[in-house]
């Protein structure tokens, strides 16, 4: 005879908010139950191991019947008896309603985030309800010979336990749906969903399709839904290229099927999980645009996936890798909220980067022309990490790269090769950061360096200044802006005081008439050839970064620059001479079109480009 009962007070404030909600992703219910039944095959057939007379060919079935309007999601698993229903289904000590519904008060959840959150708390079974008027559940207990048991309920506080007829041992759930739900009466819905979220579980999931004949008669044949072939579960010596780029073509966002290399990992211990990653060969157009751009690897629990944008098992810096990881340790379904603090998903992370970089850094060694390739395209991206990651920051400096002054443009050196190659007496890694290589190569500030023999790293990806705030050393080998400070030359140390002297009242003319806009005017070795170049303090703004941070409109302080002078130039010389002779309007003009020259040579804008034309023509005309 069947009996009635309440749910829990938790559980009916669950069902009201399953029923009357709306949601951004209803599909949901199907995962939560096709996910129960692969649980209860895994239960029933570890049993079979040592009761062969359990085993049986493990299957789920989904059964639509347009007539009815149900949906059904059959296993042949363990089964539950009429105590373990009553356990199972509608009560705190199981379910975990109590702690799933005071999280929901406490983070305050809205309805469209609920999809993402009812599995972590074990209460999947009730999403039944976002798409049914009513639930039916007939199951067996495997080994039992006690009757089958029926549970029904239309979610309004209150459920129905029956005995019922079935004579094999599992599960089915029968879904009475809802006029707008219908939608899951249809062959290609469910198979999308199951495809989507259930390919790789590792039991048959059929469906019956029906075939019309040539002769209008129809043939009804079950039909596999979901691939059971979970790639990353395979050893890679089984695995086609062919398989390789089909998986990576659904993966990434890149297009076409072309990547650089497949990683595979198996990670046993404190974590267990496998994953399959991919370093791709090109960069997509939104690679520089966070907010459209996907990142994350795809997640799985048990080949149960989760969600295909997990970002919290990829640091930023690597968000161009694209895979799937698949955990074992991991709670099925767990919410993207609970994700965030997961020490789990922390240790996976580590793991997940630590092998990333060592592929990387194998791919340098034995295959410099695709690693090139590779850093051009994921270069600026990867050095991120230089800034964000502690823990790795000195690992990837050994994989990042640079061009350089003693090199041909285009060619990328490594720090390591940099340093290899340092000459007796340098001490320091040199670099300056800026745009373009063209432009870096005509600073006035090489030319010291070109004379010692000393190589000077041309950094010229947007994130560089900001990197090497905070990129001090590598192999002991301090890293210095030749664009930064003050200029240390022991050798010519008497010489610049001297000029300092003997051109005194010249510095402080050209910083008079200039006023405003230097900092300072002085003498220094920095050039051999060029009259003059602009440096700026050590801890100022480099005019590369401050260019960068005015095109984006935000406000800083203007840094005034230093005038450093060649004391050995011609010009300088011409210079004092005009001030020594009085013509204090034609020296104030040349040092005007001096500094304006500077500030283009560092690739800074001019205030006034006309009048810098017009002060030009006058000393052309002057001059013939």
């Amino acid at each position: 005879m069947a009996t009635r009962h309440e749910f829990k007070t938790e559980v009916r404030q669950l069902l009201q908010l399953m029923i009357n909600s709306l949601y951004s992703n209803r599909d949901i219910f199907l995962r939560e139950l096709v996910a129960n039944a692969a649980d209860a095959i895994d239960k029933a057939r570890l049993e079979s191991l040592t009761d062969p007379a359990q085993a049986r060919d493990w299957k789920i079935r989904i059964e639509a019947d347009k007539n009815l309007k149900t949906l059904s999601i059959s296993d042949n698993g363990i089964g539950m008896t009429e105590q373990e229903v009553l356990d199972n289904i509608g009560t705190i000590a199981q379910s975990g309603t109590r702690a799933f519904m005071k999280m929901l008060e406490e983070k305050g959840t809205k309805g469209e985030d609920l999809p993402e959150l009812i599995g972590q708390f074990g209460v999947g079974f009730y999403s039944a309800f976002m798409a049914a008027s009513e639930v039916t559940v007939v199951t067996k207990k495997s080994g039992s010979d006690a009757p089958a048991v029926l549970w029904r309920s239309q979610g309004e506080g209150e459920f129905e336990i029956d005995t019922a007829e079935r004579e094999e041992p599992g599960t089915t759930v029968t879904l009475k749906l809802k006029e707008d739900a219908e939608i899951y009466l249809e062959h290609w819905k469910v198979s999308s969903i199951i495809r989507k979220y259930s390919d790789f579980i590792s039991y048959p999931i059929v469906m019956p399709k029906v075939t019309v004949n040539e002769d209008k008669t129809e043939t009804v044949t079950d039909e596999v839904l979901n691939s059971q072939k979970a790639i990353w579960l395979r050893k890679p010596s089984e695995v086609t290229e062919d398989e390789y780029k089909s998986f990576y073509s659904g993966l990434s966002n890149y297009g076409g099927t072309e990547y650089l290399k497949a990683i595979h990992m198996s990670a046993e211990g404190t974590s267990e999980f496998k994953a399959l990653l991919f370093l791709p060969k090109q960069a997509p157009f939104n690679l520089l645009m966070p907010d459209i751009q996907k990142k994350g690897l795809q997640l799985y629990v048990t080949r149960v996936f989760i969600t295909d944008e997990c970002k919290d098992l990829l640091p930023d810096y690597l968000r161009f890798v694209c895979g799937v990881v698949d955990s074992s340790d991991l709670p099925l379904n767990v919410s993207r909220e609970i994700l965030q603090d997961n020490p789990i998903i922390g240790r996976i992370e580590k793991a997940v980067t630590a092998r990333i970089i060592t592929e990387l850094k194998k791919l340098l060694e034995n295959d410099r022309e695709h690693y090139e390739a590779f850093f051009t395209e994921f270069g600026r991206i990867l050095k991120e990490g230089l800034h964000t990651d502690f823990t790795n920051g000195e690992k990837l400096k050994d994989v990042v790269m640079y061009q350089s002054m003693n090199h041909e443009p285009g060619k990328f050196i490594t720090l390591g090769e940099y340093v290899d190659a340092m000459p007796e007496g340098q001490n320091e890694i040199f670099y300056i950061t800026g745009e373009k290589r063209a432009a870096l190569d005509s600073y006035p500030g090489l030319e010291y360096f070109k004379a010692k023999g000393w190589d000077v790293l041309f950094m010229t990806d947007p994130v560089d200044d900001w990197i090497m705030q905070s990129m001090m050393q590598y192999r002991k080998h301090n890293f210095k802006s030749i664009a930064k400070g003050d200029f240390e030359d022991k050798e010519s140390e008497e010489a610049m005081k001297k000029a300092g002297e003997t051109y005194k009242e010249l510095t402080e003319f050209i910083k008079e008439t200039l006023s405003g806009q230097l900092a300072e005017v002085r003498f220094s070795a920095r050039m051999t050839d060029s009259p003059c170049c602009l440096i700026v303090e050590g801890n100022a703004l480099s005019p590369h970064i401050e260019r960068l941070f005015k095109a984006m409109h935000q406000q800083i302080p203007e840094t005034k620059r230093i005038l450093e002078l060649n004391p050995k130039h011609p010009l300088i010389e011409k210079l004092n001479a005009a001030l020594q002779a009085g013509k204090k309007d034609e020296a104030a003009s040349a040092a005007k079109v001096m500094f304006a020259q500077a500030l283009i040579t560092e690739g800074s804008p001019l205030d006034d480009p006309a009048g810098f034309a017009k002060s030009v023509t006058e000393l052309l005309v002057k001059s013939l």
